[in-house]
């Protein structure tokens, strides 16, 4: 299909009508508002406003590149190289998940909970989204994150410079736990993590938009043992996390009752619940050390 014009009308057309089969009406939509914000700069308001107006020829090629793109089912975070989490704006690429809704449901239990912290680790960090939304909504805390991936990490400096937080980032491996013991001096109030959780047999479950671009290093766990990585945090609790201190992490529902399970048998916590996201799935588990 061509443009038939260049107007803004035109355009939203050519959008529906090439994503029509890979997304649903609703997602179009959101998508669209992503783009023309990203390239033009319009509110929704705007887009509303001028329909009938035309784009200039060089913004054009690049929403019509861009709508190509999607329909080979790249993430529109990707194309645009941005994020938005919790009203702030993150730099994206293939070396970080693009950030959840429901990892805002978890970061936002957490500023609620823990008013008073005064130290967070948060244990593979990804695009530093959890612990620069912490920071930036507590500055007065110290916030340390880490992961193994050195791109990660680059990743996540730069969205701590880009909103303006200050965050002590370190490279480690959440499974070697004597690794992160030597790497933190510091003992924390609050330890986040949101680690590899999928299982390899989910794969026929995901969509070929993750499956094919996001990290798998970051989704799947590659030992027998799927809750490896949540087993070693727990470990490190014991020697990291402060008395009544809170352990967070998001998890995956199948898997969500061996957490609370080996959660409970460490004998560290003197509370530990499974919470539902807003979709009824149980996604996060919160604990209080003895």
């Amino acid at each position: 299909m061509r443009l038939p014009s260049n107007s803004l009308k035109d355009l939203i057309s050519f959008y529906h009508s090439e994503l029509q089969f890979t997304y649903d009406y609703s997602e179009i939509e959101a998508i669209i508002n992503l783009v023309l914000e990203h390239y033009l700069g319009f509110s929704k308001t705007d887009i509303l406003k001028k329909k009938q107006e035309n784009i200039n020829q060089s913004d054009l090629l690049k929403l019509y590149f861009c709508c190509k793109d999607l329909k080979k089912n790249i993430p529109v975070q990707y194309i645009l190289q941005e994020a938005w989490f919790y009203n702030l704006k993150f730099y994206v690429d293939k070396h970080v998940l693009i950030p959840r809704p429901e990892t805002e449901e978890l970061v936002d239990h957490i500023l609620k909970e823990n008013k008073n912290a005064k130290t967070y680790l948060d244990v593979g960090t990804g695009s530093g989204c959890i612990p620069v939304t912490i920071k930036k909504n507590n500055p007065s805390s110290s916030v340390y994150a880490c992961d193994i991936s050195t791109d990660a990490l680059a990743l996540a400096k730069k969205n701590a410079a880009l909103n303006k937080t200050e965050i002590s980032f370190f490279i480690t491996d959440a499974l070697n736990t004597e690794q992160l013991l030597q790497k933190t001096e510091t003992n924390f109030d609050v330890i986040i993590s949101n680690p590899p959780y999928i299982k390899y047999s989910e794969k026929e479950l995901m969509t070929p938009s993750v499956l094919d671009n996001e990290p798998h290093l970051a989704l799947f766990v590659e030992v027998d043992d799927t809750i490896i990585f949540y087993k070693k945090i727990i470990d490190l609790c014991k020697n990291k996390l402060n008395n009544n201190g809170k352990l967070y992490f998001e998890l995956n529902p199948l898997t969500a009752d061996n957490v609370k399970e080996y959660s409970l048998k460490s004998k560290l916590f003197k509370k530990v619940e499974l919470l539902k996201d807003l979709s009824g799935k149980v996604r996060f588990l919160s604990a209080e050390k003895h």
